[in-house]
């Protein structure tokens, strides 16, 4: 009971917070004068002026993704050379070494794709320098790309015959200045308050009560823990992540976390149904958004709370935190798979093989159950086009979504977006697993190996970054492979979805009439949430077939790897 409960107040919070976010960002990416205007306005513009930026410059969609991919060039370039070369840079009191050169490269395209995987542990291997200057600064702006870029679309589908989609370093200042840093400021310091750290101490030299001695990590800890959670970034200060008690002590900022991880990505669906003109566009995808959580949530709760026929224990508190407890490691693991998080309060390794593929498929659906911020709900686009698409075929009409045609090129652009991550994820995957590279890092043979590797490449194909654990990473195939996966993951959908906004952009409007397919109803509902399942279940459920439910089914007849 204790457990319904718990869940009954975190989805009451979160669809109270979602009007109310996703009204206050409509305001904020239409130019209206929204809460904060007073205090922002005057050093938006101040900013603006600082670097040259005409924000009544407006753009198309090929000038608009140029300077997308060169600002994110640059990002890179810079995070590149700071983990490189942080040894001589100062905020090193423990005198870290650089990364390698493999190490700081899959790290620097993983912060600025928004994945956030850690072949590291945060707080042995980086600097206070690197992990401000560099990893929290990429969590703010990479989360602004994807809300630039969502913002863009939406522009495209409700414009009235325009090739402009607005101004890329508008769109991305504005949701750094009005909606991530004043959102991470408030967040860090109640998580203060519950005893998150945040200090630029050295580490602190302890005696345990065996007489050994200790070493205490201490570090800028709260702020990047605010913004990784809200950004949907989950790149953890500390190598355990959110199970580490310094970054995530009480159960109450355990349910701050969880709630922040879908915070944002939930409330654009409100901001969406606002460009679209219509508020129930918007509930739409949040109400087919939120099935698809509860359905994983309640398979993944069914899982991992049964029993496990090795032990004969229901509910295994294998690899997970007792202050947390069994049903918070298990929403947070939904959680964040759904939102292309990435950050844990628990190993995925030990949870149940079939709580495991929950995950595991949540990623593999493309990060559209919320997603990332922004990323989830452009994801979501793709989808909606191919359902309406499909819709029409089957009616005999031409599809129209919102008002304007869909024809063969965005439908071609969407196939592009849907495959270019599939095809990394199963490509690569099968390539470690008949590989010395892949083979010599897996820490389980069988099927078990098999899905820390289909995780492993799902998580970065996803731009999710949580990792299964077991898997050694830190190696020169995995680090530059993952990079790779990382790169068409982000920008393999990022560049055809700006492309169907510009195409869709510059079409007219017609009026809706008796004959047209409605997009705000329980039946389209029904079929978009169809047509996720069944892409996802024909790309994978080989490969699924193979690994988890092979584990679970051999757990089962009292195999274990």
């Amino acid at each position: 009971m204790t457990d319904f409960i718990q869940l009954a107040i975190f989805l009451s919070a979160l669809i109270l917070l979602t009007p109310l976010l996703g009204r206050y960002m409509a305001k904020v990416f239409l130019g209206e004068r929204n809460a904060l205007s007073p205090i922002f306005h005057g050093f938006e513009t101040f900013l603006y002026k600082l670097s040259g930026i005409d924000q009544e410059k407006q753009m198309n969609w090929k000038s608009y993704a140029l300077n997308l991919l060169l600002f994110n060039l640059l990002g890179f370039v810079v995070l590149f050379l700071l983990l490189l070369f942080q040894q001589y840079l100062p905020l090193n009191p423990q005198n870290v070494p650089g990364l390698s050169w493999h190490l700081a490269l899959n790290t620097a395209i993983s912060f600025v794709t928004n994945t956030n995987w850690q072949s590291y542990s945060g707080e042995s291997s980086l600097s206070y320098l690197v992990q401000m200057a560099g990893l929290t600064v990429q969590n703010f702006v990479s989360a602004g790309t994807g809300i630039a870029v969502l913002i863009a679309v939406m522009r495209g589908l409700s414009n009235r015959s325009s090739s402009q989609l607005g101004n890329f370093w508008v769109d991305l200042h504005r949701s750094v200045l009005y909606v991530l840093i004043p959102l991470s400021i408030f967040l860090a310091i109640i998580l203060s308050g519950q005893g998150v750290i945040q200090n630029f101490s050295p580490y602190q030299k302890a005696i345990t009560l065996d007489g050994k001695q200790q070493l205490i990590p201490a570090g800028p800890v709260a702020s990047q823990v605010a913004i990784k959670q809200l950004g949907t970034n989950g790149g953890g200060y500390f190598g355990t992540n959110s199970a580490h008690p310094f970054e995530n002590p009480t159960p109450f900022s355990n349910f701050l976390q969880v709630l922040a991880i879908l915070l944002i990505p939930a409330s654009l669906t409100f901001t969406y149904g606002r460009f679209a003109g219509s508020n129930r566009q918007g509930w739409t995808l949040f109400i087919t958004m939120m099935m698809l959580f509860l359905i994983g949530l309640g398979l993944s709760y069914y899982s991992e709370t049964g029993i496990n026929p090795l032990t004969g224990i229901a509910g295994s508190m294998e690899g997970k935190e007792t202050r947390i407890g069994l049903f918070n490691s298990i929403l947070w693991s939904v959680s964040t798979s759904c939102a292309s998080n990435g950050s844990v309060n628990a190993m995925m390794d030990s949870l149940s093989p079939l709580s495991g593929m929950i995950a595991l498929f949540n990623i593999m659906l493309g990060e559209v159950i919320f997603g990332g911020v922004g990323a989830g709900l452009y994801g979501m686009v793709i989808f909606i086009l191919l359902t309406v698409f499909i819709a029409g075929l089957m009616v005999g009409r031409t599809p129209e979504y919102l008002g304007k045609k869909i024809e063969a090129f965005e439908i071609k652009m969407s196939i592009l977006a849907i495959l270019a991550p599939c095809i990394i994820i199963l490509l690569f995957s099968a390539f470690a697993a008949v590989t010395p590279w892949g083979l010599n890092s897996i820490g389980n043979k069988g099927p078990h190996g098999l899905t820390q590797i289909l995780y492993a490449f799902s998580s970065a194909a996803g731009n999710n970054g949580s990792a299964f654990a077991g898997l050694t990473t830190d190696t020169p195939f995995f680090n530059v492979s993952l990079g790779f996966a990382m790169l068409i993951g982000r920008f393999g959908i990022i560049l055809p979805v700006l492309a169907i906004a510009g195409s869709m952009s510059a079409k007219k409007r017609t009026p809706p009439s008796k004959g047209t397919f409605r997009t705000d109803n329980w039946l389209f509902i029904i079929l978009l949430i169809a047509v996720i399942l069944i892409v996802g279940g024909l790309t994978f459920f080989p490969a699924l077939a193979l690994g988890p439910i092979a584990d679970h089914l051999l757990i089962g007849s009292g195999i274990s790897f």
